[in-house]
């Protein structure tokens, strides 16, 4: 192996070394889309992050299994409370399609997005209403060891009985005799024997169109129950890395946990990795709270909110600099920079694959590799890396303008060092999209008209010009033959 990769252990929270349960085989569960509308920006975060994760196991040799689902039925409105109507059901109603329509449309428009942010595709990509049997087993399976009961037709598992028997709340921290004290829902309220009991089965409703046969009633499964099903079913009882969105540890993972150990008598996962969120003016971007931008509307820059269109490439960027457990917030001027950044990255690999090698070095590029992998293996700490890369730019720039030196060996490390972090690791690759040259352009004819305003001595507008980039978090610097530029770290 190439480093000893650490990741940060939801359930355990703290940095632990990734040690997989067979090497040089690992797995890796991700939750996926409940497909009932158009994918957005906070979609492409957990996306990114699990891509690049990917990329970087395989880059250190591990052979990954890696597998996302897509929810297509059970995902119901109110997640916390586990109840109200099927999202896809509710969509489908709302556009006059069947349900499997909605969820074609959309899971094409998702497969789209991702292939445009350049993320790998899974190894398997199972969908919940593919594998009904296997959820009624588990079911059966959970009553017969006393954690689950029938009411009027719904399934219910009993989480006081299994808190009796394992810690409910381990992954999230809660304590189920506080999250009692704290809670204003009556006992027998519904049919439920306990308020925090969650749905395995639920009965359809007459008008439901989405519904499969039981021996309990017509209905269809729980959305948790779903994912403890195809996660054991392609990577074990035990496997190792379980990913998904900061949202998702209470309730879904937290009832995941508890359906798998109580069937299977231990932990199913060794790993809980969750990125954080999206977030516009501070608030998490979610469809619930329709604050949410779609890819396609960041692709062609058709949002109110949007100043130019982004491409995918400089989308993925922009969450690249951001270390994938910190809040991501949306903003013009961070996604400006993103573009920029990207394109002088981009620029310095065409400019470093055309330098010759001249004698001797006389800059020491030998050390940013090693940094490079040190921050990659400090859970992902895509930001560090980054920057080292720009360093390993500026040696660039410097070669190129003959201010320094590359011996052949150095050269070909450094050619070696930006095809294995910028397009095997971080996916990032050119685009046909003229957008970032234009941008490019249009920074280079601007701080050519700020040298302009220098040498006529108009200081004032030379000082509001390098502010204005500043406040962008793009930093000038003048040389005495120019100048240059850098993203703000």
């Amino acid at each position: 192996m190439k480093s000893t990769l650490y990741l940060y252990n939801t359930l355990t929270r703290r940095k632990e070394m990734f040690e997989p349960m067979a090497p040089p085989f690992a797995g890796m569960y991700v939750c996926g889309p409940t497909v009932y509308s158009e994918a957005h920006l906070g979609h492409a975060r957990p996306a990114v992050t699990f891509d690049v994760l990917y990329r970087y196991l395989v880059h250190l040799g591990y052979n990954v299994r890696y597998v996302r689902n897509i929810t297509d039925v059970g995902h119901l409105e109110n997640e916390a409370e586990d109840s109200g109507e099927d999202k896809i059901s509710r969509k489908a109603r709302q556009e006059h399609l069947e349900p499997m329509e909605i969820v074609q449309k959309y899971m094409n428009s998702f497969h789209a997005a991702m292939e445009k942010l350049n993320t790998l595709p899974p190894s398997i990509e199972p969908r919940a209403t593919g594998h009904i049997i296997e959820q009624q087993q588990l079911i059966e399976t959970l009553i017969k060891k006393g954690y689950a009961y029938e009411s009027n037709g719904s399934v219910y598992f009993d989480v006081e009985k299994y808190d009796s028997a394992y810690p409910y709340g381990i992954l999230s921290g809660r304590v189920l005799e506080d999250m009692r004290a704290n809670s204003r829902a009556l006992e027998g309220q519904d049919e439920k024997r306990g308020q925090f009991d969650f749905a395995l089965w639920k009965k359809a409703s007459p008008g439901h169109i989405m519904r499969w046969p039981s021996k309990w009633s017509e209905g269809f499964p729980g959305w948790h129950l779903e994912c403890s099903v195809m996660s054991t079913k392609y990577l074990g009882d035990t496997f190792d890395i379980h990913g998904g969105g900061m949202d998702l540890i209470f309730p879904h993972h937290e009832c995941e946990i508890a359906q798998s150990t109580a069937s299977q008598g231990h932990p199913p996962v060794k790993y809980w990795v969750h990125n954080n969120m999206v977030t516009i003016n501070g608030q998490k971007m979610a469809r619930s709270l329709g604050n949410f931008i779609t890819l396609e509307e960041m692709f062609a820059g058709s949002h109110e909110l949007l100043l130019r269109a982004y491409s995918p490439m400089t989308i993925r960027f922009f969450m690249l600099q951001a270390h994938y457990r910190s809040t991501l917030d949306f903003s013009n001027e961070a996604l400006l920079a993103a573009s920029l950044g990207l394109q002088k990255l981009m620029t310095a690999g065409k400019t470093l694959a055309g330098l010759k090698p001249s004698g001797s070095s006389t800059v020491d590029t030998g050390s940013i590799a090693g940094r490079c992998y040190e921050a990659m293996s400090d859970d992902l700490n895509t930001p560090v890396a980054i920057a080292h890369l720009f360093d390993a730019v500026r040696i660039v720039n410097l070669v190129n303008d003959g201010k320094e030196q590359l011996a052949e060996e150095d050269l070909i490390s450094l050619r070696e060092l930006f095809r294995i972090f910028i397009h095997d690791i971080f996916g990032l690759k050119e685009e046909e999209s003229a957008g970032n040259d234009r941008l490019a352009g249009v920074l280079t004819l601007l701080l050519d008209m700020r040298q302009e305003a220098k040498a006529r001595k108009e200081w004032s507008v030379s000082d509001r010009i390098r502010d204005r980039l500043s406040e962008l978090g793009i930093t000038v610097k003048d040389r005495k033959d120019g100048y240059d530029w850098e993203l703000t770290a």
